[in-house]
C-alpha cells in the first residue's frame, strides 16, 4: 500500500489543522493505522492509531484530549483533527499501515507501510 500525508503547514498556538493520509490499493480496512511524528535528532514519536473499523482509537498522553484520529475506509482515508496545537507539536507527521499488528500500536517498528510525512509548525 502506499500513504500520500498532506495538511500540514503553519499555525498559531491554539489553532487547529487536520491532516489526511490517503492510501492506494484496495486492502486498506485490513491495516490498523497510525500517525507519528518526528522532529530533528529526537527518535520518531507515537502519536495515535485507529484500529481496522475505526471503534477503537488510542492516543500518545501528550495528545489526549486534543488530537482525534478517525478513519473512512470507503475513502481509503485516514485523518488526524489536531485542536489546542502547542508550539511543542511542531514535527514531521508521518501516517503509517500495519497488516499484523504484533509489538503494540505504539511501537514503529510495528508498522509495515510509511507515508512521506507532512510538516506541522506551531508558532507561539
Amino acid at each position: 500500500v502506499q500513504l500520500q500525508a498532506s495538511g500540514g503547514g503553519l499555525v498559531q498556538a491554539g489553532g487547529s489543522l487536520r491532516l489526511s493520509c490517503a492510501a492506494s490499493g484496495r486492502t486498506f480496512s485490513s491495516y490498523v493505522m497510525g500517525w507519528f511524528r518526528q522532529v530533528p535528532g529526537k527518535e520518531r514519536e507515537f502519536v495515535a492509531a485507529v484500529t481496522w473499523t475505526g471503534v477503537s482509537t488510542y492516543y500518545a498522553d501528550s495528545v489526549k484530549g486534543r488530537f482525534t484520529i478517525s478513519r473512512d475506509n470507503a475513502k481509503n482515508t485516514v485523518y488526524l483533527q489536531m485542536n489546542s496545537l502547542k508550539p511543542d507539536d511542531t514535527a514531521v507527521y508521518y501516517c503509517a499501515a500495519d497488516a499484523t499488528p504484533a509489538r503494540g500500536l505504539a511501537d514503529p517498528n510495528s508498522y509495515d507501510y510509511w507515508g512521506q510525512g507532512t510538516l506541522v509548525t506551531v508558532s507561539s
